[in-house]
């Protein structure tokens, strides 16, 4: 079991709220952590302000290690906090199709007329800027999923292997310490048992499980 004290704090993805992380929240509560679910506005708002309230979370909460467990877009804001304003209990940090590399699905988005909106001003602002550079000493696992169901079916020419909307290249962080790809969708790693045996491992090893 992990030490009581060690708190992990759930980051959603692009149009939802925290609510979609509670079967991760309950499975990760009897893994032994004290896991709780961030929410933010991710279309409304800009990138600087969702790093802004994620900082703020992260300060207000208990805790002699805080681990970090965030589903796509969320990722990209974990990653741009730990870049501007690290907290010193930052354990470790698991990515979930998150796209770090590049978007195929969100790129063809914003190119197309009408639909350019759906991707949100946090989207937007992280791909307009450069990738940040993490603290030398953080510990990122990334997980990707495999089974391509899912909206980006939709989209023209979205490479294989995916999730149905994030490739597994995407997914891709050269830094990362550990990196695993699942036979999971995108919307799927929110509700699958075996990602949470899979962010346990990380959290507590700082490796997943190679089978």
């Amino acid at each position: 079991m992990a030490d009581k004290t060690e708190t992990v704090i759930l980051v959603h993805g692009l149009w939802m709220r925290g609510q979609v992380m509670l079967p991760q929240q309950h499975w990760l509560r009897a893994e032994g952590f004290a896991a709780q679910r961030f929410s933010y506005p991710s279309w409304r708002d800009g990138l600087a302000d969702n790093v802004g309230l994620l900082c703020r979370f992260v300060n207000k909460t208990q805790g002699s290690v805080i681990h970090l467990v965030a589903h796509s877009l969320g990722g990209l804001i974990t990653l741009r906090m730990l870049a501007q304003e690290p907290d010193a209990r930052i354990g470790r940090v698991v990515l979930l199709g998150t796209p770090y590399a590049g978007c195929h699905c969100g790129a063809t988005l914003e190119a197309t007329p009408g639909l350019a909106r759906l991707v949100g001003r946090t989207f937007e602002d992280w791909f307009s800027l450069p990738r940040p550079d993490l603290p030398p000493a953080t510990e990122v696992g990334i997980i990707a999923g495999t089974r391509r169901l899912g909206f980006g079916r939709l989209i023209p020419g979205l490479p294989r292997p995916n999730d149905g909307l994030i490739t597994v290249d995407e997914t891709r962080l050269d830094t990362a310490s550990d990196s695993i790809a699942l036979n999971v969708s995108h919307s799927g790693m929110l509700v699958s048992r075996a990602c949470t045996g899979q962010i346990a491992s990380f959290l507590k090893t700082g490796k997943f499980i190679h089978v």
